[in-house]
This record gives structure tokens, sequence and C-alpha cells, in this order.
């Protein structure tokens, strides 16, 4: 099995009976504010679209590029369909033209017979409305010698399906670094703001250690991650710290981390493999991580890596990341007409106010998602420019403000030509599009509100249902687990992550890796958000009891 990294999550799978194409993102993304870091615009689109299957991930715009599937991925190819709620994905890839489509069923293992032979793959799809919008996946594919798993930015919560339906992994691609506007936007002080980063940062990266060591793969490649900042307006979000670098036999490249920024939620791949080095237990070996860039080629035989081959001499490899701030200066210099026709497609300001136009798209999801709402529970300000709007979530409406209102438990200030130009455009989702572009500002006053960023993502009636329905639903919470001294419910209260992999105690207080979400545990009260309890007791024999 040839497996060539095209940038980002994206990996072109060659195997004897056929070819696949995941997540293949070149253009920009979120209003211009995310490129693909290494650049991989010199890469051969046409030939690397040319494939027998495509498989997309799910809607984040660094996995589905419109335009790139539009103009270069053959339509020829079959795409593998995860199982999803709503049929989103599918339909946006109808619109580009492909037609044949392979409808898999959630972590189920499939046969895919060809005229080249038989391929089997497994997509485990994720389903919660915080799982991309609405669904993300990661994809399992076997040609008969060679296991891999593409987990890309998916989050899992039961990896025994890999052992279950393939035994051992040798490849294991997944994100390790960040993909949010979290605490980067917020609007609190500058010493409060990196603390909670620096936690971010490392929680992000024992999250991907916990998943190395759960799959116990032979060989892991970071993926999915960082993006490269290139408008300076934002360039001061790329982790341009000093990292030295070394080269193995075989072109295996490593990382030793000689400073930077550790409250900068973007650590690059040079980065996460030198965590692998310390870590150094378990799965995360020293020796098992691999580099690569686009167009870096690693030819595998069941566990044995052949070779591993860069587009790019070794050096020139390394200083990508040992002279970032040069990289990214030229790198910024190419992309600059890129950027300025990105931003010249944002609506222009007609003059007419925001309100009317916000009651008709958000006032009709408003009152079709009650228990949304009630979570929600509160009125949010929305200031654009001049003109500042409130969702009144308790009463469903969409109104200007008013003397008693006060301080907005949560608000959000955003350039009004960033909510004309989604509204323009009848966007489904402003966490992909406006929150993850980082081109704005935020407060609040008090927890992270799950239920307000699942509405912002589920702006059709479809969505908004299976996100109010999924809420509504009851979650058995009668296994548990014991951790530290501690009995706790085994599956996490937020997105049911098994807390006996995922859960970590400190003194009185359980941090669940998966996302990480906090819990009191004498209390069992959910430090992150409102509501979430968990059911926890003191064992006996606890030094604190």
């Amino acid at each position: 099995m040839q497996v060539t990294s095209v940038g980002h999550a994206g990996f072109h799978i060659t195997t004897a009976a056929g070819t696949i194409l995941c997540d293949p993102w070149v253009n920009p993304a979120y209003f211009g504010s995310w490129f693909p870091f290494p650049d991989n615009t010199q890469l051969d689109w046409k030939a690397l679209g040319n494939v027998d299957y495509l498989y997309v991930s799910h809607l984040h715009r660094d996995h589905f590029d419109a335009k790139n599937l539009a103009e270069n991925v053959s339509k020829d190819a079959t795409v593998l369909l995860p199982d999803y709620p709503v049929p989103d994905l599918r339909r946006e890839l109808e619109r580009l033209g492909f037609t044949k489509f392979f409808e898999t069923a959630d972590s189920v293992k499939h046969t895919l017979s060809g005229p080249k032979g038989d391929l089997d793959v497994m997509i485990i799809a994720l389903r919660a409305p915080a799982d991309g919008p609405i669904g993300d996946s990661g994809l399992v594919v076997s040609d008969g010698e060679t296991v891999l798993f593409n987990m890309n930015d998916s989050r899992p919560v039961d990896m025994d399906v890999l052992g279950e339906n393939f035994g051992n992994v040798d490849v294991h691609l997944l994100q390790y670094s960040g993909a949010i506007w979290y605490p980067m936007v917020y609007d609190m002080p500058k010493g409060s703001k990196r603390r909670f980063a620096e936690q971010k940062r490392q929680r992000g990266m024992d999250r991907a250690r916990s998943f190395v060591d759960q799959v116990g793969a032979t060989w892991v490649v970071p993926s999915a991650g960082p993006p490269a900042f290139l408008d300076p307006e934002l360039r001061y979000l790329n982790d341009e710290g000093r990292v030295g670098a070394s080269v193995t036999a075989g072109g295996v490249i490593t990382g030793e981390h000689l400073g930077g920024d550790l409250s900068n939620i973007f650590p690059d791949q040079i980065t996460f493999l030198e965590e692998m080095r310390k870590a150094g237990n378990g799965a995360t070996k020293p020796g098992n991580g691999l580099l690569f860039i686009p167009g870096t080629v690693g030819d595998f035989a069941g566990a044995t890596l052949n070779a591993l081959t860069h587009p790019v001499p070794d050096d020139e490899v390394l200083r990508i990341f040992t002279d970032k701030s040069t990289y990214l200066d030229a790198f910024a210099e190419r992309q600059a007409p890129v950027l300025a026709a990105e931003k010249a497609s944002w609506a222009a300001d007609d003059g007419v106010p925001l309100i009317g136009a916000l009651r008709e798209k958000f006032e009709p999801i408003m009152a079709a998602s009650d228990l949304i709402c009630d979570g929600i529970g509160y009125p949010v300000g929305l200031e654009m420019g001049d003109e500042t709007v409130v969702l009144d979530f308790p009463n469903r409406v969409v109104r200007e403000p008013k003397d008693d209102d006060g301080k907005y438990r949560y608000g959000f200030r955003i350039a009004p030509e960033l909510v004309r130009t989604v509204l323009r455009d009848d966007e489904p989702d402003w966490v992909n599009t406006i929150f993850l572009s980082t081109r704005f500002t935020t407060w609040r006053i008090g927890g992270y509100n799950e239920f307000l960023y699942t509405f912002f993502k589920c702006l059709t009636d479809e969505r908004i249902a299976y996100a109010d329905g999924w809420f509504a639903e009851a979650h058995d919470d009668t296994a548990s687990t014991d951790l530290d001294g501690w009995e706790v419910q085994r599956r996490c209260p937020h997105l049911k992550a098994d807390l006996s992999k995922f859960g970590v105690v400190d003194g009185e207080k359980l941090t669940c890796n998966l996302h990480g979400w906090q819990w009191d545990l004498p209390t069992g009260r959910c430090l992150t958000s409102s509501g979430h309890q968990l059911r926890a007791r003191r064992l006996e024999g606890n030094p604190l009891s």
C-alpha cells in the first residue's frame, strides 16, 4: 500500500485493488483564514483526482473543498459515504456532479469488489451535534496486507471495532493540533487567555497520544493540522516558535523542541513528534512517528515501512519547520492574490439593517428547537459594526436591544460583511464559516454553552430537528468505572466517551480528554458547561475519604 500526503488531512491511497482520495483540500477556507500547511498548491491535482474512490470525511471546509472536488476529481469515482443522520454531505457531492455512491453502515466492515480486486473498508461515523456539521468520520482500509486507519480529526468513542474487524492497525493518520477559536477570540485578560491556551494545547496533544495508545498502530502520521494563517491580521495565530529537527535512516524526520509559544493551540507536526518522543511509553514510541508533507510517499507492506520519500531534499523539508517564519512569508506572498480575491467576494454593505434577515433566518429555527433554546436559556448579543441585535432564545425572537438587557451573558462582535455574506449564501452553519475563521470576538459570563454553538451549526429544519431530538434522547449511564479512588459513570455525560480510557483524575477534578470537559467529583457538577451532571462517588480507601 502506498500512502501519499496531499496536505492537511488529505491522502491518496494506492492499492492493487484501487485508489482512494481522502479529504483533498487546497483552496483557502473559512473566509480566507485557513490555508493548508505546508503549501500543497504545487501538487498535480488532476492526476490525484483520477481515482477509483473518493472519501470526504465531513463537511468542514478544510475537508470538503467544493472547488477542488468540482474541478479536479473524476466524477467516475465512487464516493464512500459515511452513515450520517442527515443527507447534507451526499447532497453537496451530488451538486458537484458525483453520481456513484457506496453507502456504508456505521462501523461495519464492507468489501468493495471492483475490476482490480477486493478492498475492505469500514467508516466509523460519529453522529452527535458536536461532531463536525452533524457528522464526522474515520476510514479504515485494508488491501489484505496493510491496515490503515485514517482518523483525520474525528474522535471515535469506541476503538474496539478496529481490532474486532481488522486486527492490528499498521498505519494511523490522526489530528493532533487545534481546530477551534478558543481561547484566542475571547475578550479576557491576556494572562488568563494564555493559561487557557496552554491547557488547550496540551489537552489536544494528550488526547492524540491517548488515541495513539488505544489504536496501537506500528506507524503514526500526525495530520489534519495545523492550518497556515497568511492574512497579516491573523498571522499571530501561527506557532512560529523555534524547533530543532533531525533525519534518521530512511528519511524519517524527528523533532526536538527548543522553544516556542506553549500557549499557541496550533502546534505543528514536528512538535507532536517530539511530544511522542518525550512520552516514550505505550504505543507512542519514539520511533513510530512519521513526518509527511504534501507529496511525501510512504510504501507500506503490513507493518513494514519499505520506503519513505519526500518530494524535496531532507534539508528543505526541515527548513519548513526550523525557519517557519521565512517559509510563511514566502507562502503568504504567493497566496496574496488568492486572499484578495476571497475578500473581494464578501457581501457589500447595501445599507439595509441586518435585523430583518436575521429574523427570517433564525426565528423559524428557534421555534423548532425548544430543548436547544431552553438549554441556551438567555438572550445573546450580536454586535455587527454600528448595529446590535439580540437573539432572545427564551422568547424565540430576534429583536433590538432593550435598556434593561444589561451585559449579555454571551455576546459576539462580528464584522457586518461576514454576517451579510453567510446570509446571502444561506449558510446552514455559522460554526463552519464565521467562527472557525477566527474573524470575530466573543465574551461569556459563566461556562461554555454547548447548546448555543449547536444552534449556530444547525440552521436548517433537518439539522435542528435532529439535534433537538439528540439532546432529548435518554442515555444509559448505569455502567461504572473506577478511576484513582473514584467510582464514576463509565460514559462521559458530554458525548459518551469511555471514561475508563479518556478520563483523568487530578485530586477532586475529572477531565475527559476526548474534548477537555471537566467535572468536580464530590458534587458531580460540570465545570465546563451547564448541565451534564456526572455520577461519581469516592471509594473506600481513597486517601481523601
